[in-house]
């Protein structure tokens, strides 16, 4: 769980520099794909040990 605790954050941290440099708009997006991709994994997981 920690695993997936860290990349939530550094994919976070990924998109928020996207949206903060114009030129970086790219970085962004995929920052926020992997944010939601890491989440729904975790959150699988997380329902497959239940």
């Amino acid at each position: 769980m920690g695993l997936i605790i860290t990349l939530l954050i550094i994919w976070l941290i990924l998109s928020i520099l996207g949206f903060a440099v114009k030129g970086l708009l790219w970085l962004a997006i995929i920052g926020l794909v992997l944010l939601v991709a890491t989440a729904v994994w975790g959150w699988v997981k997380r329902k497959a040990r239940a």
